[in-house]
């Protein structure tokens, strides 16, 4: 399967290969149980370097995948936490995605969940979070349910990001990315219902 998917050292992974694999996945149902699995397997290029396919399927699955996703999120296990937001960040980043995005940063209960992971005890696992927690504010079509989190928490978010791992002074994106959410949590305003 790794060799279909990604191809050797001297020959490119033929097209239509690599897409019959990734439907039979799909339709098989065996992307759920690797997603279940996702500590125990190296399933990366799958979701990444497929992109159009992959972003058809999670459109189809959003519920069950997602559902799943989330325990991953919670697992005691530092590598399993850190490589699944990881990989989060990756996938509602990527544009082929928009709609998973725009579903996912819409529920209150994920942004909670961020909220929370930005403070773990691991600072790289708070990293990862940012980058999925910034997608939250940063959208500008935001839900109702999204916008009352956040301004709920206004004052507590400000002063926690203001402070946030202050020692990456080296990386100016960071920093950058840090104070234009600053900007828009404080410039949230109460909307009228």
């Amino acid at each position: 399967m790794k060799e279909i998917l990604c191809g050797t050292n001297d020959k490119e992974p033929p097209t239509e290969a690599v897409a019959q694999l990734a439907q039979e996945l799909y339709t098989s149902g065996l992307l759920v149980t690797l997603i279940a699995d996702l500590q125990l397997i190296d399933f990366e290029d799958l979701l990444t370097r497929h992109k159009v396919l992959v972003a058809e399927f999670l459109e189809q699955n959003y519920d069950t995948i997602f559902d799943d996703y989330e325990k991953l999120l919670l697992s005691e296990n530092y590598v399993t936490k850190r490589q699944s937001l990881k990989l989060l960040g990756e996938l509602i980043l990527d544009r082929h995605n928009f709609a998973i995005m725009t579903k996912y940063i819409s529920k209150p209960e994920n942004l909670k969940l961020m909220m929370n992971l930005l403070r773990d005890k691991s600072p790289n696992i708070q990293f990862e979070a940012f980058h999925v927690f910034k997608v939250f504010v940063a959208s500008p079509h935001k839900t109702q349910p999204i916008v009352e989190i956040l301004l709920k928490n206004q004052p507590k978010l400000i002063e926690f990001l203001s402070t946030f791992q202050k020692e990456r002074t080296d990386d100016e994106q960071f920093t950058d990315e840090k104070n234009y959410l600053i900007k828009q949590i404080r410039d949230l305003k109460k909307t009228a219902p």
